[in-house]
């Protein structure tokens, strides 16, 4: 199990060139990556994506690619002479025109705009550059790995929390499980003794026990709880499964609010109305720990 926060590096050096991967996620409903990369490594974007979502499932990931390279096969210097003629064109002129003594020189020229420019070139006539990508996978690699073993280690605490959230749950369902069957004694005992109190009044048996049916039938919560046990088996074996597991467990948790809701809505016991209270609390402690899960 992994939690969707995390945050992975990975550095290479190949020759001359140097590459860092960083890697960040926070929560999120889906798997949303977004790779950040300079411009001269914007072809690689695909190849980077299909890397990652082989161990990214769910979460926002952010993936930052820098990139320095030293060698000089890597850089681009050219000339704009065109530019640089009208410079030169420009340059007489303004000595002739004003009789003027200083004399063109190379400084000169390369230090306007746009004569000379330099540009990272590492693209082979293809689109592509064998040791450009074998040095950018190597550092992804590492950094999803570094990733991935943090998000493992959050997921890992995460799990130990839940189980013990779930533990404290089922406590709880037995407490309710116990309680349930003496709702319809004590209705039943309720409403005789108010019964007793008007003494001028003659009463059926038998009407008391067809009321007191009527009220147990109406307040059994056996199936809820049933579901309930069921749910928190079904939500243990899940925290044991490998990959995305978060929306299940999600779900689960809607299922569990779900019974809860229903068993308060039948019950008008005080022990039982004071447990769901807890339950709820408990429930909604857990769901919060879930949207933390990849």
């Amino acid at each position: 199990m992994r939690s969707m926060t995390g945050y992975g590096r990975g550095e290479m050096t190949l020759s001359d060139r140097r590459f860092i991967v960083e890697i960040r996620s926070v929560n999120h409903r889906y798997n949303d990556i977004t790779i950040k990369l300079p411009r001269i490594m914007l072809s690689y974007e695909d190849k980077i994506k299909k890397e990652a979502v082989k161990k990214i499932f769910r979460g926002k990931t952010d993936i930052y690619v820098s990139f320095e390279t030293f060698s000089g096969s890597d850089y681009k210097v050219s000339l704009n002479r065109a530019l640089a003629d009208c410079y030169v064109d420009v340059l007489n002129s303004i000595n002739d025109e004003y009789e003027l003594d200083d004399r063109l020189s190379l400084g000169l020229i390369a230090r306007f705009p746009d004569v000379i420019t330099v540009e990272k070139s590492i693209l082979d006539s293809d689109g592509e550059n064998k040791e450009i990508l074998a040095g950018l996978m190597e550092a992804l690699r590492q950094g999803l790995d570094a990733f991935v073993e943090m998000r493992t280690r959050e997921g890992e605490a995460l799990k130990a929390d839940l189980f013990e959230k779930l533990e404290g749950i089922r406590l709880i369902v037995d407490r309710v499980k116990d309680r349930a069957p003496f709702v319809a004694d004590e209705y039943r005992q309720r409403l005789t003794d108010r019964l007793n109190e008007i003494k001028e009044l003659d009463f059926d048996e038998g009407r008391i026990l067809t009321e007191v049916a009527l009220f147990a039938d109406k307040a059994c919560v056996d199936e809820e709880i049933t579901r309930l046990y069921s749910h928190i088996n079904q939500f243990r074996i899940i925290l044991n499964e490998n990959g995305a597991i978060g929306r299940k467990l999600d779900f689960l948790v809607q299922e569990m609010n779900r019974e809860v809701n229903t068993i308060g809505s039948k019950s008008n016991d005080l022990i039982i109305t004071e447990s769901i209270v807890l339950l709820k609390t408990e429930i909604e402690k857990v769901r919060e720990q879930v949207q933390n899960i990849e």
